[in-house]
Order: structure tokens, then sequence, then C-alpha cells
């Protein structure tokens, strides 16, 4: 019988290659909190509702920001989206992996509490936070196994230093490789594009089963046009050309 740390890395190796598509089972359940979202628009007032769903995209840029600053400073073959198995060419441990072992999935933990934040259904994000926790716990084992084995000494001692999701600041160090613009539109067009349009979309929805009605107001649906020609343009020089290629140091 597999020890626990053995059954965790196991359930984490999968839940690390899939976990691109498994949100998408949350839809259902999402989709009937949204029936109840609108609170403070149909309890308070509208004037609380803008204020709030301000504060919740708030919450959403800084997970965003924080995934932004992780990959300008990452080094190559580095926090990057692969879904096959664990990569990692070089350790890193200086900026901001200096204060935190896994900022990438810190990042995400913003971007999905403002997402949640939004619809308003203090229940969802309960139950949401909560799955949050032990579906990253699992793929957090699996990627500090995967370390643990192929940098020894030095990933123990990095451990040993660092805080595995809660930030401590005190021991900010100096990223070792300077930060890259073009590395974070390369790798991250597809997160801005993604928090725009789940507003947008939370938003339509939110009115359209919430409330029974859908106000028209042209912003939403403007930021999201202009988020696709972004994603658009972006995606064709990352995938067509070299424009946002860098030389980055491993």
């Amino acid at each position: 019988m597999a020890s626990l740390r053995e059954e965790f890395e196991k359930q984490g190796a999968w839940l690390f290659r899939w976990r691109s598509y498994l949100p998408f089972l949350s839809i259902p359940l999402v989709t009937y909190a949204l029936t109840q979202s609108e609170y403070f628009g149909r309890s308070v007032g509208h004037v609380q509702q803008t204020l709030w769903e301000i504060f919740s995209i708030s919450v959403s840029v800084i997970g965003f920001l924080i995934r932004c600053m992780t990959t300008g400073w990452a080094a190559k073959g580095t926090s990057g989206r692969n879904t096959h198995g664990q990569v990692a060419e070089s350790l890193n441990t200086t900026g901001i992996y200096s204060v935190v072992r896994h900022p990438l999935y810190l990042g995400n933990f913003f971007l999905t509490l403002g997402f949640l934040l939004f619809t308003q259904v203090w229940w969802l994000v309960t139950i949401s936070a909560l799955a949050f926790w032990l579906y990253y716990e699992r793929i957090m084992c699996a990627e500090e196994e995967f370390l643990r084995q192929k940098f020894g000494n030095a990933f123990l001692e990095w451990v040993n230093e660092t805080p595995a999701f809660f930030p401590n600041f005190r021991k900010w160090k100096r990223p070792s490789t300077s930060f890259s613009w073009k590395w974070v539109l390369q790798r991250e067009y597809s997160s801005l594009f993604g928090l725009i349009s789940a507003f947008v979309l939370l938003k339509f929805f939110a009115e359209l089963l919430g409330e029974n009605e859908i106000e028209l107001k042209p912003l939403p649906y403007v930021l999201l046009g202009i988020g696709f020609v972004i994603y658009s343009v972006l995606r064709f020089l990352s995938k067509k050309t070299k424009f946002l290629n860098i030389n980055r140091p491993k």
C-alpha cells in the first residue's frame, strides 16, 4: 500500500496534467450559484454593488500581476504551461520565489477568488476555496517531489527558507534574471483574455439568472472586443513569428 505522500504525489501528477480542463467541471455549480447572484443590487443598492464588483476585479488583477511578476523573472524552462509532466531546467530561488515557493498558484488563487467574490454568493466562495486548497495541495506535493529528486540538497535548503503558499516578504532576494515584458506577453496573453472574458460572462449570466434581466451596457463588451484583438495579435506573434522570443538564461 502506498504511503500518504506517494498517494498525494500520484494524485497531484494526474491533477497537474489535467489542471487546465478540470475547472470546467464546476460550471453546473457556478451556473446554479448565479441564480442567487447580484445580492448587493437586490438588497442594498447598485452603487454598493458597483463598488463590490470593482473590489472583486481588483482581487483578480492582483492575481494576474503575481503571475506576470513570476513569469517576467522566471528562468528558461521553468514556470511554464506544460501539461504532460513536470519540467524544470533550473531551480528558481530568487525574486518572488524567494518569498513563496508556488507563486503561480498564489496568483491563480487571487484570480479565482476575484471571480468568486464577483458572484456575491458566499457559499460558492467557501466551497470553491476549500476545493482549491485540496486541488492544488496535491499538485504542489507532486511538483515538490519532482524538484526534490532533481535538485536534492539545493531544493531542501530552499524549502527550509521559503514558505509554500503564504509569502514572507522579509526573505526577498533580488532576482537573478532581468525582467522581460516579452516573456510575460508570450506566456500570459491567454490569462489576460481569460480575465476579461470571465468577468464579462459572469456579469452577463449574473444579470440573466440572478435578476432575470440584461443591462446591455457597452463598456464590458467593448473591453471584451479589445481583449480579443490583443489576444489574437499576441497569439499570432507568439506562434507565427519570433518577435516575442528572447535569449533567456537557464
